[in-house]
């Protein structure tokens, strides 16, 4: 066997691997595709497979396994270029959905933002004619065109742009609850982007397609471990993550303010499911969620909220002292009055707090039970309010 058949066999067996891959991955996606952020990572693998084969198909034609034709080359480096160009549109989309940023809220700039992807298209075309990109010369040779990192830089800006912001938001002390996904988002790149460019630099090293649905692999099994971390009817953090959080405080010394635990409990819950049924049990639930998230957006230091179960909830607060505390407090029993007057619901649905302050000796099962107990005599007072 030549070299030539053993190194296209070697190729094929490599990117084929790599469609296996992120063909097991589409499959376990597609089932929770309905999710917006979700449909751009299945739209983004289903060209990543586009990209592999289209890959694989020009090896094995300039190897003369399959028919090689000028014709043939063209169109398959045509689709290579271009749905390289469409996954890296679709991650750029799934990767702003993934940080919550408000520029996937706005469709119009969605929709503007995927220009790159038509220009890519027009010069693809125009390429066929003039072979400004890539072409195939009078000796049958595939040749690269004087524009030919147009194609790249097409593509991999965005990438870039969303990988880079999710780098800055590692180290912003606000996004400490989306850390981990950050951290999944910014590595993301770097396996695919340096055996780009060995490949690049090296044509015959065939590397680009295996790092890439390796990065995917990983990308997918961080997104499955978050979802875990999640409480899936109030989108805040359950329980799993409480001590992530905790565990944070005790080894960043840095950290200059103390921490509080504030343990919130919804009052008579149990009549109102029994009254009105559980799905307004569940909408005051998130009820209660929306109000936490916008009473400590006020707070002028971090929070974590957290579903602790039931209708218990949970936050972190890095704060100077109880004052601080006693206005988020406030605060947040403002805003669930608020969205209780604005959802016209004919029942009270208010919260008691207990509230602890951790120190660095104690632990997370100690500062809770301190926090517990502190709520326990705000209940014990609101039940002597209503005798």
């Amino acid at each position: 066997m030549s070299m030539s058949m053993t190194y296209a066999i070697l190729y094929l067996e490599l990117n084929l691997a790599s469609v296996i891959i992120v063909g097991i991955v589409y499959h376990k996606t597609t089932g929770i595709s309905k999710m917006v952020a979700q449909r751009n990572f299945v739209m983004a693998i289903l060209a990543e497979i586009v990209f592999f084969l289209s890959d694989t198909a020009f090896v094995l034609s300039v190897r003369g396994i399959i028919p090689y034709s000028r014709t043939i080359v063209m169109i398959e480096k045509s689709i290579y270029f271009f749905s390289t160009t469409i996954m890296c549109f679709f991650w750029f989309v799934y990767f702003e959905y993934m940080q919550e940023s408000p520029f996937v809220q706005n469709r119009k700039r969605v929709l503007w933002s995927s220009s790159l992807v038509w220009i890519m298209g027009i010069l693809l075309v125009i390429n066929i004619f003039t072979g400004i990109l890539f072409y195939v010369d009078g000796s049958g040779v595939y040749t690269r065109g004087p524009l030919f990192l147009v194609q790249y830089f097409l593509s991999y800006v965005y990438v870039v742009f969303s990988c880079t912001r999710a780098l800055v938001g590692i180290f912003d002390k606000k996004k400490i609850s989306k850390r981990r996904v950050l951290i999944s988002l910014a590595h993301f790149p770097i396996a695919p982007a340096a055996a780009g460019i060995l490949q690049f630099i090296y044509p015959g090293l065939p590397l680009a397609c295996v790092a890439l649905s390796l990065s995917t692999l990983v990308l997918y099994l961080n997104w499955v471990d978050t979802m875990i971390s999640v409480d899936p009817l109030t989108k805040l953090s359950n329980r799993k993550m409480l001590s992530f959080f905790f565990n944070h405080w005790l080894t960043n010394e840095s950290e200059p303010a103390d921490l509080y635990l504030m343990i919130l409990d919804a009052n008579k819950f149990k009549s109102i499911n029994d009254t009105y049924g559980h799905l307004e049990g569940d909408a005051a639930l998130i009820r209660i969620a929306e109000a936490l998230t916008i009473g400590c957006r006020a707070h002028k230091k971090r929070t974590n909220i957290i579903r602790y179960g039931g209708d218990e909830f949970m936050i972190l607060v890095w704060a100077n002292d109880i004052s601080a505390i006693n206005l988020l407090k406030t605060s947040i029993a403002t805003e669930l009055e608020r969205l209780n007057r604005e959802a016209a619901v004919p029942y009270d649905l208010t919260l008691s707090v207990g509230v602890a302050k951790a120190t660095s000796s104690i632990s997370l099962k100690d500062l809770v039970a301190k926090a517990d107990e502190e709520l326990y005599k705000e209940k014990e007072k609101l039940k002597g309010q209503s005798l």
